[in-house]
């Protein structure tokens, strides 16, 4: 089952190294890391590595990526989202855990740095990152609860980078600290100037999976909402009022319950995937249960992405199954020495 999903990663990708969603499909920098981490996870080295340089060759000089490609040209120009242009530590760290190869960490440091330095560039001075940077209309003052989670764990897998290669880290360390207060702390500064997002479960769990809440805060987060996001015998809800469930987000609840401790209930939530795979190795996005319709008619390279990293964190076999459940296994996280100068807000 996992070697074909990696099979149909590996299929889609193009030669240039871009993984769009699929044939023919948009690349975002989020979905594609997602997908890269997934043929890193199946021991397609040579092929996670050119997703990576990818990106390198394609990073704008102010360290951003846009919002979509589509072969060698840009789908949507109209913003760079930060939590999209953050999850490239995510990817690099994870890759590097799996291979241990210094070259490769040391090539992609010029374009993590870039993209942590311009994503901290837009965090509020009350310790949110501000969702995009408005081509149009310049920085979109507001902040999501899911992307500003994500954007706590780049930071976290940043500054093992950076330890990694001994370099300066203070002006991450000091935007994750104040990311993670906010996020626990202070829900008013989220979705100030749209409707909440809290009806989308990665709201519920992306805290616990990216390590802002652990222990018995996480394992109480999941219990209040379990029973209206999880549909019994079928997934996890995108949307807590809508009869659709989605196998990423599926696969990432599994994850954020093993690190909330239950491995139980993660098994469980697992077990019931297989029927969504597709017979080309792919996975389908969503399933209807009202209805029994997979739904939409697509097949994306990042769900199949999601599948392996879950199947990994599940194994807990792996140097990378642990990336995502438990708050930085990789290395300590220590207030970095009073010498590196801290970044002034």
């Amino acid at each position: 089952m996992l070697a074909h999903t990696a099979d149909y990663i590996a299929s889609v990708q193009l030669s240039s190294g871009a993984i769009p969603w699929f044939e023919g499909g948009i690349i975002d920098p989020w979905d594609h890391v997602e997908s890269a981490m997934g043929l890193t996870v199946a021991g397609r080295t040579e092929a996670a590595e050119a997703a990576y340089q990818w990106l390198a060759a394609r990073q704008h000089p102010d360290g951003f990526w846009l919002a979509a490609y589509e072969g060698d040209g840009v789908a949507d120009g109209t913003r760079a989202e930060t939590n999209f242009v953050a999850y490239v530590a995510t990817g690099v760290w994870h890759h590097y855990l799996a291979t241990g190869d210094d070259a490769f960490l040391r090539d992609l440091w010029p374009t993590v740095s870039a993209a942590l330095d311009f994503v901290i560039a837009l965090q509020a001075r009350t310790g949110e990152i501000y969702w995009a940077l408005d081509t149009r209309l310049g920085i979109n003052k507001d902040a999501l609860v899911t992307g500003c989670s994500s954007i706590y764990r780049s930071l976290d897998c940043g500054i093992a980078i950076a330890q990694a290669l001994d370099r300066p880290h203070a002006h991450w360390y000091v935007a994750r600290e104040r990311l993670g207060s906010t996020l626990r702390q202070r829900p008013e500064r989220f979705d100030r100037t749209w409707a909440s997002k809290s009806r989308y479960s990665m709201d519920w769990f992306y805290p616990i999976l990216a390590g802002v809440v652990a222990g018995e805060a996480a394992v109480a987060r999941l219990d209040e909402r379990w029973e209206t996001f999880v549909a019994d015998g079928v997934g996890c809800r995108c949307v807590s009022d809508q009869p659709w469930v989605t196998i990423a987000e599926t696969c990432e609840l599994v994850m954020a319950t093993l690190a909330a401790g239950d491995r139980q209930r993660a098994a469980d939530l697992f077990d019931l995937l297989p029927r969504y795979q597709a017979g080309d190795g792919s996975w389908w996005t969503g399933y209807v249960f009202t209805d029994d319709i997979m739904w939409p008619d697509e097949r994306p390279t990042w769900t199949a992405g999601a599948i392996l990293l879950a199947a990994d964190a599940l194994t807990g076999a792996s140097r990378t199954s642990s990336l995502f459940t438990a708050l930085r296994h990789h290395s300590e996280i220590e207030a970095p020495q009073r010498s590196q100068r801290a970044h002034r807000f």
